[in-house]
């Protein structure tokens, strides 16, 4: 029994590095900022230019989000203090950033307008549920026990993955389509349906894809893996309403149907990867 007349006694506190987290309020934040852009974009007419321009904007902070969470972890294992706190920290600023926002902004700027009413909405909730499932899913995966020869590759479609597909692609069906404004014809609607639900069920799939943790400023690169880098970055700056969405689905498609039919050297020298971390 306990004796009340002991002090009761609380957990310690977590160790709180603050560069590899700030980085993670960052993408948090940006999270925050897209959703009140699409909020202000909701109270504008339906097509407008002024409520494009809100959801361009909105895009671009979940696209920002999506370099801090690419930072924040490679920070954190640079500087060996990552940690439960920090995982638990950047899974919450995912539900938002790469959960919420594009739920919200593809269900205001193209589901809403599907000949199903409400369908939008409901394909908006299974993406939101998915998301939340796979960022708790890996949560569990990372705090268990590590097996001999664990791999480090994510097991599922990762959460800002599935959050960059959806929104580049709504980028690009935008441009072909529209000129660029929000009067996107039905079978275009549809498209974009498809695409969110099929994003949403390989999150929560058993599909493997390459995670690049390994890749950091020390890490020898491959000249396969090198050019591929740089020809991704051309091809943003050159084409920033098209390529966005090609890269995306290129990483789509390499662990749906491409990885699991590469050889180990070729996959190795694709994902900058070396025979010690192959060997781990």
């Amino acid at each position: 029994m306990m004796d009340k007349n002991k002090l009761p006694v609380y957990p310690d506190e977590p160790k709180i590095p603050i560069l590899p987290n700030l980085l993670t309020a960052g993408n948090l934040l940006c999270g925050f900022f897209s959703i009140l852009t699409i909020f202000k974009g909701m109270q504008l007419p339906d097509g407008s230019v002024e409520a494009f321009e809100c959801y361009r904007q909105a895009t671009y902070f979940i696209f920002a989000a999506c370099v801090f969470d690419l930072l924040d972890g490679r920070v954190a294992r640079m500087c060996k203090c990552d940690g439960p706190f920090g995982r638990e920290f950047d899974s919450i600023a995912d539900v938002v950033s790469f959960g919420i926002a594009p739920a919200l902004l593809l269900a205001r700027a193209v589901l809403f307008k599907l000949p199903v009413p409400y369908l939008g909405d409901c394909i908006a909730v299974l993406y939101l549920l998915c998301a939340a499932l796979r960022l708790a899913r890996f949560n569990c995966m990372a705090a268990a026990p590590k097996k001999e020869n664990q791999s480090s590759d994510f097991v599922g479609l990762p959460v800002p993955m599935a959050a960059g597909a959806v929104v580049s692609t709504m980028y690009l069906v935008i441009d072909i389509t529209t000129n660029r404004n929000l009067v996107i014809p039905t079978p275009w609607n549809i498209v974009m349906a498809v695409c969110m639900t099929v994003v949403s069920l390989l999150m929560m799939s058993r599909v493997i894809y390459p995670s690049f943790k390994h890749v950091t400023i020390e890490r020898r690169g491959t000249v396969l893996g090198i050019l591929l880098a740089v020809a991704a970055i051309c091809a943003v700056i050159l084409l920033p309403w098209i390529a966005p969405a090609f890269i995306f689905l290129c990483y789509l498609l390499y662990g749906l149907v491409v990885r699991p039919f590469l050889t180990r050297r070729l996959r190795r020298a694709i994902e900058i990867e070396d025979e010690e971390e192959d060997q781990m």
